[in-house]
């Protein structure tokens, strides 16, 4: 089950609203603003030429003079069979479904259990309007009591999206899922059918499960790679400019012993490792 720590007095002042709307359950609607319920921590890098180390700009050039477009002169184009763009303002997206573009319907409730997590692919934070306040409350009483996730479809960036509406934490969260569509058939791939697994193999595989297994705590876990990568660029940034950091002193990986290529050799030695 996705976990979002949630303060809200302090992080609503620091997020802007991406989406103003409101949630029909029924005949009560409830005016509500969306946040998005996650952020990224990535080390920003920049594209430079690497001779002088010069910052390289992107910029958006017209195919056919070659000249710089500035962003107000920029709108979206569905390009025709002959090659010709049919030119579509705000105004058109809303008059596709106009009572989407501002509404999240909620149209049925089943058990967060059923939906599969391939489904799941982007949390929001769901925040009310001053004056409905009570309404929202309702909605997320309701919510808990009936242990249930309420499945709705809303208009975000020009595209139709599946959600489902969630208490957790005390507040109201919106889950936007993937449509079934978007999804590919693990079939696609070339995943091997039934192999026969020897039982010593397949008891010490489970074992290997038992002594790993734990409570999920989403505070234990850290980007580990992001901590080495600026341990890195601290020590590159620190080095004097005319020596170069090479990559044997930039990463020193400790040395595994080797392993015997035998599956159950290799499951006795993981399980061996993880008891000492």
């Amino acid at each position: 089950m996705l976990k979002i720590p949630l303060n809200f007095a302090l992080q609503t002042l620091l997020m802007k609203a991406i989406w103003k709307g409101s949630i029909n359950f029924g005949l009560v609607n409830i005016p509500i603003k969306l946040y998005s319920g996650a952020t990224s921590h990535r080390i920003d890098l920049d594209m430079i030429r690497r001779k002088d180390q010069c910052a390289i700009q992107y910029v958006r050039i017209c195919k056919k003079d070659g000249k710089e477009v500035p962003w107000d002169e920029i709108a979206k184009g569905y390009q025709k069979e002959n090659g010709d763009y049919v030119v579509l303002e705000d105004s058109d997206f809303e008059k596709a479904m106009p009572e989407k573009t501002k509404s999240i319907e909620i149209f049925e409730f089943v058990l967060e259990d059923e939906i599969p997590s391939k489904f799941l692919e982007k949390p929001y934070i769901v925040e009310p309007e001053k004056a409905a306040a009570k309404t929202y409350a309702l909605l997320r009483e309701a919510l808990k009591k009936s242990g249930k996730v309420g499945l709705s479809k809303f208009v975000l960036r020009s595209a139709e999206h599946l959600a489902i509406l969630k208490e957790e934490d005390g507040a109201i969260l919106l889950i936007q899922l993937r449509f079934e569509e978007d999804l590919r058939d693990p079939a696609d791939a070339k995943i091997p059918g039934d192999i026969k697994i020897q039982k010593k193999e397949l008891d010490m595989a489970m074992s290997i499960i038992d002594q790993l297994t734990d409570k999920f705590d989403p505070s234990k876990y850290k980007d580990t790679y992001k901590v080495e990568l600026l341990k890195v660029i601290k020590k590159k940034a620190a080095a004097p400019k005319n020596k170069k950091t090479t990559a044997k002193e930039e990463s020193a990986p400790t040395k595994k012993k080797p392993v015997e290529d035998d599956l159950l050799s290799q499951l006795k030695a993981s399980l061996e490792a993880i008891q000492n």
